[in-house]
């Protein structure tokens, strides 16, 4: 079974790209982000024709998650229990759907930006990572052998490794202390980070900035992350990032991350 994830940066611009992924890299079940539409917007039966089913949650041109299966679509729930909201009203946004996909539970997960240190998003950003790991943390204790794949972007780089230069991103989101103690939090709660191992680093990335000729230049994050419970983990034959995906016109800003399962 192959399962990836890919921040598409808006699922209308790109769904020639993302079906043609599909087919090449022969994907069973894919997790996006910020696909940017509402749910009536979304390209739905140019994946029907290629054989998958979709779960979408999308509420404007902001943010947007969905999950592409052909290997089933059971279960969906969207977003995870106590997700907080942000804005004024408060109103939970488009950031998280989940779905059994095969015996695999499935997460797409964009997790806020944060903005800059010390804005409301960053305090945002930093609760709604502790209320995910909470609920991961009672999925695992529910049960151990569950198959669960958090997979998104995460907008944390957990290592000075997974930055092109610290002293760039000096006093910027991304790299605080407190975005990655809320990172490692989630693989103290039992989850790891799969593709790692696979595509060790430095200079492995899975994110270049469209401005500055950054990808060009080998200047990106890794940010993109499938975090698997311990017995999908124990599953995980191989992963890769497909940098090639951040090539050429009409590209997204990210690549995605595959991950394969025996």
């Amino acid at each position: 079974m192959r399962i990836a994830t890919w921040n598409v940066n808006s699922i209308r611009t790109r769904v020639d790209r993302v079906v043609a992924f599909l087919e090449r890299h022969d994907v069973d079940v894919l997790a996006m982000q910020e696909t940017k539409c509402k749910d009536e917007q979304f390209p739905l039966e140019r994946f029907k024709q290629a054989g998958y089913e979709i779960a979408h949650h999308g509420l404007n041109q902001w943010n947007g998650v969905a999950i592409a299966s052909r290997v089933g679509l059971n279960d969906v729930q969207i977003g995870f229990e106590d997700m907080p909201g942000f804005g004024d009203p408060v109103a939970a946004e488009a950031r998280a759907i989940g779905a059994t996909c095969g015996d695999v539970r499935m997460w797409s997960l964009y997790v806020p930006n944060g903005r800059e240190i010390g804005h409301p998003h960053y305090m945002y950003k930093l609760e709604w990572l502790e209320r995910l790991r909470l609920d991961g943390a009672k999925w695992l204790a529910e049960d151990p052998l569950a198959q669960i794949a958090l997979m998104g972007d995460w907008n944390i780089a957990p290592t000075d490794e997974d930055v092109w230069d610290m002293g760039f991103f000096e006093g910027k989101t991304h790299v605080t202390p407190p975005e990655r103690d809320a990172f490692q939090a989630m693989i103290d709660a039992g989850f790891s980070d799969v593709v790692r191992p696979f595509t060790p680093g430095p200079g492995t990335y899975t994110y270049w900035d469209y401005t500055q000729l950054r990808f060009p230049k080998k200047q990106g994050m890794r940010i993109d992350f499938a975090l698997c419970s311990p017995a999908l983990a124990e599953r995980v034959e191989g992963a890769q990032i497909d940098r090639d995906e951040r090539k050429g016109k009409g590209a997204s800003d990210h690549a995605p991350v595959i991950v394969d399962l025996d």
